[in-house]
């Protein structure tokens, strides 16, 4: 996600840029409720930087599972010095400390861990910048093992003298198909332009999902975290892929398997709902989630689907993007009962806890920045007992 706040304003600004047209409303159908979908929240600012406030809020939401991003390369990188023993996790280049004690706070509360890899090293891409990919998939891997191994459930750190928590949910890289989080998306080869970062994001995903599974355990690795919309053009000003354009790419370079798809169906404007379709054919908002399914299975078989961001923000204060208190919560609730009755979706992710201080970050908190708590807290809080 590498700093998903800082990154926050180009990702509104190119949402933006990235409207379509939308066209007729669907209905979630008459298909058998998922009996084993978890309700997440994604908010590191919160998680990581203000955790004896946030957790009991958490805690009080009823929150399954928390979405936090693991830094490989970059600010707050794990790994920023070359590793000698890369596959171990005491290597003395690793600085896991932050992300040891948001883990024991989840595990204390009794919330999931879902951790995000992302970022790359400098040593590991000639210091091209953590949005660039490895120039070997190897180091990646051997991260990927060490962490997964840290966290297993059965890793003694020597240094405290205790065994860390168990972390079975895990994720490749944030938003791939955006040069916000992964560049170059095209690269010219041979006189024609290539999906450059879904061949560079085939070699991510097949090193974290293997690094992950080598240690053995029942973890659950996820590709994609795929933005809804993309432009496909390689001379806009803005680079992105669209999704379904992205997985067909990915898939033609090497993308192996995984063990669910994830994907972010934020709405572009604020008057599309839950159920707008679009009439791109390789968009993806929420309520085009049956198109992504199809193609996943069609490339994978039926793989579950996870939405690892989803939120809306609201008006007041953003008064251009967002929507109404009442409305962000209605919102809430509907993205809650079209997941809730597809089968094949296991985890529905909201961003953020709290609004971001900046108007031009994200305003989608359950809560202002000031600790208000909008209509959505109460409606997020409902959703494990029923009460949609």
């Amino acid at each position: 996600m590498l700093e998903h706040r800082a990154a926050s304003r180009y990702r509104f600004l190119a949402r933006l840029a990235l409207i379509v047209a939308m066209g007729a409303l669907v209905s979630p159908g008459a298909a058998p409720a998922s009996k084993q979908m978890l309700v997440g929240l994604f908010d590191d600012a919160s998680t990581y930087g203000s955790p004896a406030a946030s957790f009991p809020l958490f805690e009080r939401l009823h929150v399954q599972v928390l979405r936090m991003t693991l830094t490989w390369g970059g600010h707050f990188g794990v790994a920023n010095d070359r590793p000698v023993h890369p596959n171990d996790p005491a290597d003395a280049a690793y600085h896991w400390g932050r992300y040891d004690d948001a883990v024991e706070a989840a595990t204390r509360a009794g919330i999931q861990v879902l951790f995000t890899i992302v970022g790359t090293p400098d040593w590991a891409n000639g210091g091209r910048g953590p949005r660039v990919a490895p120039r070997s998939a190897l180091p990646l891997h051997q991260f990927a093992a060490a962490a997964a191994l840290r966290y297993s459930g059965t890793y003694l750190d020597a240094a405290s003298g205790r065994i860390l928590p168990r972390v079975n949910l895990w994720l490749a890289w944030n938003e791939p198909n955006n040069a916000v989080f992964l560049r170059p998306q095209f690269a010219r080869v041979g006189g024609r332009w290539r999906f450059a970062a879904a061949a560079a994001y085939a070699r991510i995903c097949n090193a974290v999902y293997t690094g992950v599974h080598s240690v053995g355990g029942p973890e659950r690795v996820a590709c994609g975290a795929t933005a809804p919309r993309g432009f496909n053009d390689p001379t806009a000003a803005r680079q992105s892929t669209a999704p379904i354009a992205f997985i067909r790419a990915a898939k033609n370079a090497g993308l192996r398997t995984f063990d669910a798809w994830a994907h972010h169906p934020y709405y572009s404007f604020p008057r599309e709902t839950p159920t707008t379709r679009l009439r791109d054919p390789h968009g993806v908002g929420f309520g085009d989630l049956d198109r992504l399914t199809g193609v996943v299975t069609q490339l994978y078989g039926a793989k579950p689907l996870w939405i690892t961001e989803y939120g809306y923000q609201t008006n007041p204060p953003d008064k251009f993007y967002g929507v109404g208190w009442k409305t962000q919560a209605a919102y809430l609730r509907e993205a809650y009962r079209i997941a809730r009755a597809n089968p094949r979706i296991d985890l529905l992710t909201w961003f953020l806890l709290r609004d971001s201080p900046s108007l031009s970050e994200w305003q989608s908190g359950l809560m202002t920045v000031r600790g208000q708590k909008k209509p959505a807290f109460a409606a997020y809080a409902s959703l494990r007992a029923g009460g949609i």
